[in-house]
C-alpha cells in the first residue's frame, strides 16, 4: 500500500515546536490538570495502577461519551487514541477497495488520503465560500450513485469553522439513504461553537450514521489523546475487533480524567472557558483583517479555534507560509494543504498575547514583501 505525504500533519510535525509563534494549532489553548481538577480529584489520580484498562474504553468514560448522543449506550461507544485512530479504524473496517467514497472538502485531509491509500475510489464534493461555506446540494446529488459506500463530512468544518445548515444535513441523510451508504461525521469541532449554541450531531438521524468525536478541539485537552467512535453495537465491536491490531487500548490515566471532564457540571465550565478564548481571539482577529482590507478577507467562522483567510497577493501560499516561519520565526498553515490556494488557515485559540504577537510577526513580513 503507497501512502501520500499527509501533508498538512507532516509540515507541522516538522516545524511547529520550532519557532517562536505557532498559530497552526485549531483547538484552545491546553488546560492543566490543575486548573481541570479539584485536589481531592487530583489526589486520586495517583492511587490508580497504571495499568492497562478495558481496551474499549472504561464503562464509565464510554457513559459519559454516550450522554452526549440521544439514544446511544455505551455499547454504541468504542474510546479511541484520538480522533486520528478514531477515522483510520472506521474507513479501514467500512469500507473495501474500489468502493466509492465521497468526501467533503476543505477539510482535515486524513480521510481522503487514505481512501486513496486503500484503493478506494475517492470523490470530493466542496463547500462554497459563496454559500456561506455550505456545500451545493445538487452538486453533491449528482456525485453520489449507487456504487457510492459511504459520505463523510466534518461538521463543524476544518478549515472554514462553518456549520451545516439543517437542510444540508437532512439532504446529506437522505442522499445516503437513497443508496444504503454510511454516513460518517467527524465532529470533534463540536462543543467549540463561538456563539454557544451546540451543533446538532448526525447520530440518530440514520441507522447507518457514524460519528467520531474528541477532546483534542473543543475540550482543550489534545494530551489525553481520548477520542471515539459512536455508532451502531455491531459495526462499534468490529471497530474494536479491528483496534485489537492497531493500539488496543487507550491510557487508564487519559479514561479517568476524561470522564470526570465530561460531567455535566465540568464539561460546561470548560466550554465556557474555551468559548469565551474563542470569541474575544476572533474579535481581536476581525479587527487585525479589517485593517488589512483588502489584503486579507474572510467569513468568520461558527466554531473552531481556526480561521481561513483569503489574500490578494502574488504569491503561493506555501510560499508565503514558508517565508513567515524563517524569516519571522511563526508559523501559519498554506491553503495548498487543503488544496486551496491563495488562502491561509490562522489558529485563534492560543492566549491572546500570544496570538497578538504573530500577528504582529506577520505584520513584519507584510513590510518586507510590499517593500519589494
Amino acid at each position: 500500500m503507497q501512502l501520500e505525504t499527509f501533508e498538512l500533519e507532516r509540515t507541522q510535525s516538522l516545524w511547529e515546536n520550532t519557532v517562536e509563534y505557532n498559530l497552526t494549532e485549531t483547538g484552545i489553548h491546553p488546560l492543566t490538570l490543575r486548573e481541570l481538577l479539584p485536589a481531592p480529584e487530583l489526589e486520586r489520580l495517583y492511587d490508580i495502577p497504571i495499568g492497562y484498562g478495558q481496551t474499549n474504553g472504561s464503562i464509565e468514560l464510554r457513559e459519559a461519551v454516550s450522554a452526549l448522543y440521544p439514544g446511544a449506550d455505551r455499547d454504541n461507544v468504542l474510546v479511541t487514541n484520538g480522533s486520528i485512530e478514531a477515522n483510520f479504524i472506521a474507513l479501514w473496517t467500512l469500507l473495501e477497495p474500489e468502493d466509492e467514497l465521497v468526501v467533503m472538502l476543505p477539510n482535515y485531509m486524513q480521510i481522503w488520503g487514505l481512501g486513496r491509500a486503500f484503493g478506494m475510489k475517492v470523490k470530493p464534493f466542496y463547500l462554497r465560500e459563496e454559500l456561506g461555506w455550505q456545500p451545493d446540494l445538487d452538486e453533491l446529488g449528482k456525485l453520489v450513485t449507487s456504487k457510492t459506500k459511504m459520505i463523510a463530512v466534518c461538521n463543524p468544518n476544518n478549515p472554514t469553522g462553518a456549520v451545516l445548515t439543517d437542510e444540508a444535513m437532512s439532504e446529506i441523510v437522505k442522499l445516503a439513504q437513497g443508496v444504503n451508504a454510511w454516513l460518517y461525521a467527524d465532529e470533534i469541532y463540536r462543543g467549540a461553537e463561538l456563539k454557544g449554541d451546540e451543533t446538532p450531531t448526525f447520530w440518530g438521524r440514520y441507522d447507518k450514521a457514524i460519528v467520531a468525536g474528541g477532546l483534542s478541539k473543543a475540550y482543550a485537552l489534545p494530551g489525553l489523546r481520548i477520542g471515539w467512535l459512536v455508532g451502531p453495537d455491531d459495526e462499534i465491536s468490529d471497530f474494536w475487533a479491528r483496534r485489537d491490531y492497531v493500539s488496543i487500548t487507550t491510557a487508564i490515566l487519559s479514561n479517568r480524567v476524561a470522564t470526570l471532564a465530561l460531567q455535566p457540571e465540568l464539561r460546561q465550565k470548560i466550554l465556557e472557558r474555551n468559548r469565551k478564548m474563542l470569541r474575544e481571539n476572533l474579535a481581536m482577529l476581525t479587527e487585525w483583517v479589517v485593517e488589512h482590507d483588502p489584503l486579507f478577507k474572510f467569513r468568520p467562522p461558527q466554531a473552531g479555534g481556526m480561521t481561513f483567510l483569503s489574500y490578494e497577493m502574488d504569491m503561493n501560499s506555501t510560499e508565503l507560509v514558508t517565508r513567515l516561519r524563517k524569516e519571522r520565526s511563526t508559523f501559519i498553515v498554506a491553503g495548498d494543504s487543503f488544496g486551496m490556494d491563495g488562502r491561509v488557515r490562522i489558529g485563534i485559540g492560543s492566549e491572546q498575547d500570544y496570538l497578538q504577537a504573530g500577528l504582529k510577526r506577520i505584520d513584519e513580513l507584510l513590510v518586507d514583501i510590499t517593500a519589494c
